[in-house]
């Protein structure tokens, strides 16, 4: 939440890095840059009229202008750590102090992309139960930001005020680690990345042929080649050296080649587990683990890129002991055969299982995933029925979850379904007295 300036303490408080006002130092430079693309014919008349001289004195102006305003603004941004939140002052003509109780700080994150690996310094985000976005510091010395982002989580789990400081980094016990060669593998068996270089082969020279204009042509042919970096060689280097690891905070994420980052699965935050299965992925065991978090209103957060089915199983079981991912995928019937009248091909993927911990909603033929949502996490359950549906004696049973996600067993058997609606009702509830607490946990990883 935000509060009035009067809030942070005159005099108090920390400063972000020195090499701050430069990490958007490139936005001007972008921007005339630019500028000179779009008027490359008009550069040399410039240069004319007013000289080589005034245009590299402008330049410096520009540039000059945009280092002091990043100077200024750094100079008033400012963070203070309290028994209670962490308050972040921010803004050079209009001041805002963003409050973040640290028993409602959902993730604590530490990003170094490359340069600021090289210059020896983080960036720290938060995530905050409620709240729309993230709040970061950028950036912070790379010891400060570890040694903070400990003294949060040691806030977070109740430890004494006082020690809290001092407490540093919990210890982790590495659980997994990707192998560079699988995670290749897997990225090239998933044909995204060949799907978008055959269209673009196909489309990028009929755009050329009918219209024999390089602009069109490449206004087609560059989103293409974007897709295929960030489905190929972009997420190879983002998902590099994925390491899952064990600690009291909960799961740590460590991955990345160019840009590492360092993230935390919490504790009895996980609203619903994800398995995806890719066609050419099941021959060989391979799943992919997608978590939905409460607070982070992001039904895609990775805890494996890939690994095999029983790794999967074991990871999941330290987030969700009451969870058995193969019990759960057992327990999964089909949609009845009449929902072929509804959607022809694609039905044989659908289909609902229930185990004694988690409701279970399956989709997807070519690319087969499983949503388990605990029962506990439950926080809604309806029916759905459109116009086709009930001709067919079909329904959805639809189950919301505490991120703002929804898990749907699609072309049931509407009689099964209307009880499914009830016993699910009866199952939350009863999960929520057994549940327990969401906070982050105080004590040595088992």
């Amino acid at each position: 939440m935000e509060g009035d300036t009067t809030d942070f303490p005159a005099g108090q408080g920390k400063r972000l890095h020195p090499l701050t006002p430069w990490r958007r130092a490139w936005a001007p430079l972008a921007g005339l840059f630019a500028v000179a693309v779009q008027n490359a014919e008009n550069i040399r008349s410039w240069t004319d009229s007013l000289g080589l001289l005034w245009l590299l004195a402008a330049l410096a102006g520009i540039l000059l202008c945009a280092a002091g305003y990043g100077w200024l603004s750094w100079r008033v941004t400012r963070y203070l750590v309290t028994d209670t939140e962490l308050r972040i002052r921010t803004g050079l003509l209009f001041r805002r102090t963003a409050h973040l109780r640290v028993d409602r700080i959902q993730s604590i994150d530490i990003t170094r992309p490359l340069l600021a690996r090289a210059l020896g310094v983080a960036k720290l985000k938060m995530d905050v139960v409620g709240s729309g976005s993230a709040d970061e510091l950028a950036f912070l010395d790379e010891n400060e930001a570890r040694d903070l982002r400990a003294e949060l989580l040691a806030r977070a789990a109740g430890i004494a005020p006082e020690a809290a400081p001092t407490a540093g980094e919990a210890p982790a016990n590495e659980l997994y680690q990707v192998e560079s060669r699988t995670l290749a593998w897997a990225l090239a068996l998933l044909g995204t990345a060949w799907g978008f270089v055959l269209v673009a082969a196909v489309v990028t020279p009929l755009i050329w042929a009918a219209t024999s204009s390089f602009f069109a042509a490449a206004l087609v042919l560059l989103p293409m080649l974007a897709a295929v970096w960030r489905t190929s060689l972009g997420s190879f280097l983002t998902q590099y050296g994925w390491t899952v690891s064990e600690s009291p905070d909960g799961l740590r994420l460590d991955h990345g080649l160019l840009q590492r980052d360092h993230a935390t699965v919490p504790p009895g935050r996980v609203q619903s587990v994800r398995l995806v299965e890719p066609l050419l992925w099941r021959p060989r065991g391979w799943v992919r683990v997608e978590l939905a978090v409460a607070g982070a209103g992001n039904e895609g957060d990775l805890l494996l890129p890939v690994a095999p089915r029983a790794v999967a199983a074991a990871l999941i079981a330290r987030i969700l002991p009451e969870v058995d991912i193969d019990a759960a995928v057992a327990s999964v019937r089909p949609s009845p055969s009449r929902a072929r009248w509804a959607v022809p091909l694609w039905r044989v993927g659908y289909g609902h299982g229930v185990t004694e911990s988690v409701f279970v909603a399956r989709r997807g033929r070519l690319r087969r995933e499983h949503t388990l949502v605990p029962h506990a996490k439950v926080q809604s359950v309806r029916l759905t029925r459109g116009p086709w549906s009930q001709r067919l004696g079909l329904a959805d049973i639809k189950v919301d979850h505490g991120a703002n996600g929804t898990a749907t067993a699609r072309l049931q058997d509407a009689d099964s379904a209307a009880r499914e609606v009830a016993l699910q009702a009866d199952r939350s509830r009863l999960g929520r007295r057994t549940a327990a607490p969401e906070r982050w946990l105080t004590g040595p990883p088992t």
